[in-house]
């Protein structure tokens, strides 16, 4: 029964003090060879064990594969100083002093202590190479991590994709245990699956559940077909492996919906073979390539399939093509209904969303089209998504404004400005919590908030962080400039 008191909200699963993103695509190695994933792991299989009429067993699956997750603390150095303090040699201080006033902010030059934050990891590799999410690692200073055995190493940041939130650390350490790699695709409804991180810091604690659904879109047209599960997921959980009932690792633990912030039945898992492409690509270049062919896209629903002349729901419902896109050259239009991208079936947007991003740059794609009652074929020559090096808010189940405001988003590129014809320098990727509540739709321009003029990614950060409670978004949608009312947290 559904409860209309109780709004959904969008956290993501990590401490309250993760940080904003940076993929440090600067450190990547580009001259080693590329390790495959579970190629000489040292876990031993293990299957968890089922007693006629019982529930199944998880302890051999844990035992056997519970030493190759990894505990990730982070720090950011913050160097700006907290408000406008006044220091011991400012004028104003002895005025304070000589009327025993407190000096408003007055420390040690102004400067706060270090943030911290926490999440989890699992080894991939005997050598060191340890995935886990983007949001876990992105805009750290230091990253270190834990071993199951007490040992703890100095990691160096890889590489961090935005748009998958998957990451790659790397620790100097030899024969190490592994994780072993499975198949999603091979996932059903109802299978019981086995969560082990560190939620609230409890590291090592292991969960249970079963798959909720699989290829389950969320946060918009341009969202991963996630794994959704009922495992217990909390903060401190983010890039912990999930395990199906072989011991093999089916996905990464990502976020959850929650109106509280904790669990509530809801958590996602990125499929490991994203992680797998996306590990490959950081590892070889420091980045990671995504396709583009330049659509807006929805669901189909019973409706919208009966009005296209359409058999049933499925496709992804192009609402709108951006001008010289691949999409657009190749004649695909508003209202057209994509039903497969190189004989591969698209039943629902993200289907669409995760077959483009696999996608290589300037290769030619087969896209079968629904349009004016027959199925039609359109041949594009697939773009690249470009995409920022740091996102507005911290992926986090915690107190970080930014994920309270819930808005993703990313600089516009010159060529997009141009189209666009605005005067605006960042546009809305994808929203959750307040901001989706709120109205604030994927693809809105971002102009001030509360009178501010906002001009890049930091100071939209900035300014969420030091928002008040009640916060007025200034954005501009299509010709309109509207101002948004939403509540910070």
């Amino acid at each position: 029964m559904r409860d209309r008191t109780i709004f959904r909200n969008l956290f993501l699963v990590c401490t309250s003090a993760l940080l904003a993103g940076c993929s440090h695509g600067d450190n990547a190695q580009t001259n080693e060879p590329v390790p495959q994933f579970g190629a000489s792991s040292t876990a031993t299989p293990a299957r968890a064990t089922t007693a006629a009429g019982s529930l199944p067993n998880f302890a051999p699956l844990v035992a056997a594969n519970g030493s190759a997750v990894v505990y990730v603390e982070v720090v950011q150095q913050n160097t700006r100083t907290a408000g406008q303090g006044i220091l011991p040699e400012d004028p104003l201080f002895d005025f304070y002093r000589r009327f025993g006033l407190p000096a408003p902010d007055v420390g040690p030059r102004g400067v706060p202590p270090p943030t911290r934050g926490s999440g989890s990891g699992f080894i991939v590799t005997p050598d060191g190479y340890i995935l886990t999410n983007a949001h876990v690692v992105a805009d750290a200073d230091e990253v270190t991590v834990r071993l199951t055995d007490r040992r703890e190493f100095s990691a160096k940041v890889i590489g961090a994709d935005l748009r998958t939130d998957v990451a790659v650390v790397k620790i100097e350490a030899g024969n190490l245990p592994t994780a072993r790699i499975g198949d999603p695709s091979h996932l059903q409804t109802g299978e019981w699956v086995l969560a082990i991180g560190a939620p609230f810091g409890l590291e090592n604690s292991a969960t249970a559940g079963i798959v909720s659904a699989t290829s389950r879109a969320v946060g918009g047209e341009n969202s991963l077909p996630f794994i959704q599960t009922d495992v217990a997921v909390n903060p401190g959980n983010s890039g912990g492996p999930l395990f199906n009932m072989q011991g093999e690792v089916v996905g990464i633990n990502s976020m959850i919906f929650s109106a509280t912030g904790g669990y509530m039945g809801l958590s996602f898992a990125i499929p490991i073979d994203v992680a797998t492409n996306v590990r490959d690509q950081l590892i070889k270049t420091g980045h990671v390539v995504h396709g583009r062919i330049g659509v807006g896209v929805q669901d189909v629903t019973a409706q919208l399939a009966q009005s296209f002349g359409l058999d049933r729901p499925r496709g992804a419902l192009v609402s709108s093509v951006q001008g010289d896109s691949p999409a657009k050259a190749a004649g695909v239009r508003a209202g057209d209904i994509i039903l497969g991208v190189n004989e591969r079936s698209i039943e629902r947007s993200g289907d669409l969303a995760d077959a483009v991003t696999r996608l290589k740059p300037g290769s030619e794609a087969k896209l079968s089209v629904w349009r004016e009652n027959k199925e039609r074929e359109f041949v594009v020559r697939v773009g690249e998504f470009k995409q920022e090096s740091a996102h507005v808010a911290t992926r986090t189940g915690g107190d970080d404004a930014g994920a309270r405001l819930g808005i993703f988003a990313r600089p516009l590129t010159a060529e997009e400005k141009r189209q666009l014809d605005t005067t605006g320098n960042i546009v809305v990727e994808r929203v959750g919590g307040a901001a989706a509540l709120a109205g604030v739709q994927p693809g809105d321009i971002i102009l001030g908030i509360n009178g501010r003029s906002i001009e890049s990614v930091k100071q939209l950060r900035d300014a969420v962080k030091g928002a008040p409670e009640n916060v007025a978004l200034l954005v501009q949608r299509g010709d309109d400039q509207l101002f948004i009312p939403l509540r910070n947290g």
